[in-house]
C-alpha cells in the first residue's frame, strides 16, 4: 500500500495526529495547535443547513436514452435523435420529514432529474404524484408549516395538516393520492415520477405546445400498508437508501419510461379546466401519453454528501426547446428553488462538481461566497462587466423564445371561485377497487388521530362532495 502523508488542508505535513499540543502532559492546551483548532472548527461546519423541504433523499447517476422522435415538438438537442444518450443524476426524497426521518413513512416523494446536456443542465424537478396540495404559491409556505413541527410541542401535528386541508378543497386530489396505496411506496424503484407542472416545448419553427412529463416505472408498483410500514421502520430507517444502493450494486438497474402529454395553445383555450392548475391532471383519453425515452440508474455516488446532499435542482434550469408556462406554482418555484440553494450551499452553488454543466460556462457573476473558480478559460480578465469592448461573452438572439400572449387586470384573484375541486378526485376514487377503498378509509382515519371533531367534520363534508361513499367509509373507519 502506498504511504500517503497526512497533511493540513494547506498541504503541510502533519507529524502527530494523535496528541494535542499542551503545556506539559496534563495541559492546558496551546492556542498555537492549529490542526486541533482546524479539526474542531471543521467538525462544527460539517453539516450544512438541510433542505427546508425534501430534506431526506436518495440518489444515483445514470443515463437517458431517446427511444422516440419528438423533434416535431421541440428543438432541444438532448431529444435530437433516437438512441442519443445524456448523463443524468436522479434524486428522490420525502417532503415533510427531516434528514433523520424514516424512509418508509407515508408522504409525497420528490422525483428530480438533472440532465447534463451539451446545451447546459436541464432540471426536471417533480414528485411521484401528478398533482399537488395547492395551486397558488401564496399558500405554499403555509402548507409546509402544517407538515413540519408544532412550534410549542416540537411534534408533528395531525390537527394542523387536516385543519389546512379541510379549509383548502383544492387539496382533495392530492390528499386522496397520499392516503391511497400510492402514498406509501416500498422504495423509489417501484413508483412513478411526474414533472407535475405544465411546461412548454418549442420546435425549430418557434411553435409552442404545452406539455406534461411522466416517468413510468418499469419495475411495477409496490406499496406498503400502514402496518407493514411500521415493521419496516422498526427494522431500518434507511430502507429506501438500502434498496436503491443494493439494486444498482447487483446490476439490477432501475428504469423508467419517460412519456409526455401534449396540448396545443388552441386546445388550452378550450380545456374544461385551467391547464396550468397544479391540482388538476390532463385526461389521458384526450391527451394520450407519447413515448420519449428511457431513464436508467447504473452508478451509485462515490461521496453522498458531495454528489447528493450538495446536488441542487431548480426548474429555472431549462435548455433551448424547453420552456415554462403560466402555472403559478411553477413561476414561484423558478425563483424559490434557486434562492434556497444560494442560502443553503452558497452563491456559486452551480460551480460545484455535481451541479456544474458539462458544457462551457460563461457569465458575469463574480465575487461572493464560494468563489473558488478562476475566470472563464480563455476569457479576458478585463471583461468583467457587460456590455464591454474586451471580447467578453454576449447574448445570442438565436435562443430567444417565441412571445407568449398575456392579458388581464392585475389583481389578487380568488383561485377557488368557479373552480371544480371535486370531479377529478371523484374520478380517482371511482378507479379504486373495494380493497383499495377500505385501505384508504383506514389510512385516513389513522391519520386523523387526535384531530378536533369540528375539523374532522369539515373534512368529511369535503369528502362527501367528492362521493357520499367516501364520506361514509371514512366515518365508519373513525368509529371502529
Amino acid at each position: 500500500m502506498t504511504k500517503c502523508p497526512l497533511t493540513t488542508t494547506a498541504g503541510n505535513p502533519i507529524a502527530d495526529n494523535q496528541n494535542s499540543l499542551t503545556a506539559g502532559p496534563r495541559g492546558p492546551l496551546l492556542v498555537e495547535d492549529y490542526q486541533l483548532i482546524e479539526k474542531l472548527a471543521h467538525q462544527n461546519r460539517e453539516r450544512i443547513p438541510e433542505r427546508t423541504v425534501h430534506a431526506k433523499g436518495w440518489g444515483a447517476f445514470g443515463t437517458f436514452t431517446v427511444t422516440n422522435d419528438i423533434s416535431r415538438y421541440t428543438k432541444a438537442k438532448l431529444f435530437a435523435e433516437v438512441g442519443k444518450q445524456t448523463d443524468i443524476l436522479m434524486r428522490f426524497s420525502t417532503v415533510a420529514g427531516e434528514k433523520g426521518a424514516a424512509d418508509a413513512e407515508r408522504d409525497v416523494r420528490g422525483f428530480s432529474i438533472k440532465f447534463y446536456t451539451e446545451e447546459g443542465n436541464w432540471d426536471l424537478v417533480g414528485n411521484n404524484t401528478p398533482v399537488f396540495f395547492v395551486r397558488d404559491p401564496y399558500k405554499f409556505p403555509d402548507f409546509i408549516h402544517t407538515q413540519k413541527r408544532h412550534p410549542k410541542t416540537n411534534l408533528r401535528s395531525n390537527t394542523a395538516q387536516w385543519d389546512f386541508w379541510s379549509l383548502s378543497p383544492e387539496s382533495l386530489h392530492q390528499v386522496l393520492i397520499l392516503m391511497s396505496d400510492r402514498g406509501l411506496p416500498t422504495d423509489v424503484r417501484h413508483m412513478n415520477g411526474y414533472g407535475s407542472h405544465t411546461f412548454s416545448l418549442i420546435n425549430e419553427e418557434d411553435q409552442r405546445v404545452w406539455v406534461k412529463f411522466h416517468m413510468k416505472t418499469q419495475q411495477g408498483h409496490q406499496h406498503h400498508t400502514d402496518e407493514e410500514s411500521k415493521t419496516v421502520i422498526g427494522e431500518s430507517r434507511e430502507s429506501f437508501q438500502e434498496d436503491l444502493l443494493e439494486a444498482i450494486e447487483r446490476g439490477n438497474y432501475p428504469k423508467w419510461d419517460m412519456k409526455i402529454q401534449v396540448m396545443t395553445e388552441a386546445q388550452a383555450k378550450q380545456f374544461q379546466h385551467n391547464p396550468f392548475d397544479l391540482t388538476k391532471v390532463w385526461p389521458h383519453g384526450d391527451f394520450p401519453l407519447i413515448n420519449v425515452g428511457t431513464l436508467e440508474l447504473n452508478r451509485v455516488p462515490d461521496n453522498y454528501f458531495a454528489e447528493i446532499e450538495q446536488a441542487a435542482f431548480s426548474p429555472s434550469n431549462v435548455v433551448s426547446g424547453i420552456g415554462f408556462s403560466p402555472d403559478k406554482m411553477l413561476q414561484a418555484r423558478i425563483f424559490s428553488y434557486a434562492d434556497a440553494h444560494r442560502y443553503r450551499l452558497g452563491t456559486h452553488y452551480e460551480a460545484l462538481p455535481v451541479n456544474r454543466p458539462k458544457c462551457p460556462v460563461h457569465h458575469y457573476h463574480k465575487d461572493g461566497a464560494m468563489r473558488f473558480f478562476n475566470n472563464e478559460p480563455g476569457g479576458n480578465e478585463d471583461a468583467y462587466y457587460e456590455p464591454n469592448s474586451m471580447g467578453g461573452p454576449k447574448e445570442n438572439p438565436e435562443y430567444k423564445r417565441p412571445a407568449l400572449e398575456l392579458e388581464g387586470m392585475a389583481d389578487r384573484y380568488d383561485h377557488r371561485k368557479d373552480n371544480d375541486d371535486f370531479s377529478q378526485p371523484r374520478a380517482l376514487y371511482c378507479l379504486f377497487d373495494d380493497a383499495q377503498k377500505q385501505r384508504l378509509y383506514g389510512n385516513i382515519a389513522r391519520a386523523m388521530a387526535g384531530v378536533p371533531e369540528h375539523i374532522i367534520e369539515r373534512q368529511l363534508g369535503l369528502f362527501k362532495s367528492v362521493h357520499e361513499e367516501l364520506e361514509a367509509g371514512v366515518r365508519t373507519a373513525l368509529n371502529e
